[in-house]
């Protein structure tokens, strides 16, 4: 989906997108807002808490977040180097109604950190690191470097890239840097 924006933004139909890539044509200025990690999201009291384990994180049933409906994605890849699989039962087209049915299943799912900790206590989930490595993001503004000859877009563009700033100031949790 992010890259009909990128056609949007050319079509001057929208001025900033808001982009989860670096790979962005050199014709586009970028910002990273902030970069982001995974953690794996489930419901209070589920069993997979107590037992952590990759062998067991395998072993659980698990949410996929896909706007085409596709149930692989960057999670099977990193089982598939480690000659593992999971089982996907349900693919959903947005992590806010990924943390709503997360909330009243057994399902588990990898979901951005700061947007599970920010929604978790009012859907009563909770959040660990995955038991394996997971590739993180940057969310980036991106806008055609001639837009940007706008005062307001400049503006608007600016304001986004602080986000980060007002995010680590907001007591979100930062993204966890990978040793």
């Amino acid at each position: 989906v992010w890259r009909s924006a990128i056609v949007d933004l050319e079509a001057h139909a929208i001025d900033i997108a808001i982009i989860p890539s670096d790979d962005i044509p050199p014709r586009f200025d970028k910002r990273c807002i902030y970069e982001e990690d995974f953690v794996i999201a489930m419901r209070l009291g589920h069993p997979f808490a107590r037992d952590p384990s990759l062998e067991r994180y395998c072993d659980m049933q698990h949410l996929v977040v896909s706007d085409s409906g596709d149930p692989y994605g960057f999670v099977d890849e990193q089982l598939t180097k480690q000659g593992r699989a999971r089982r996907v039962v349900l693919t959903v087209p947005n992590f806010m109604f990924a943390l709503a049915v997360i909330a009243e299943t057994d399902l588990i799912s990898a979901l951005p950190r700061r947007f599970v900790a920010m929604h978790a206590a009012r859907f009563g989930v909770l959040s660990l690191d995955a038991p394996l490595p997971l590739p993180g993001f940057r969310l980036n503004a991106v806008a055609p470097k001639v837009a940007m000859m706008d005062a307001g877009v400049a503006w608007l563009f600016d304001l986004l890239a602080g986000v980060e700033q007002t995010a680590h100031h907001s007591g979100l949790p930062a993204r966890r840097r990978q040793s």
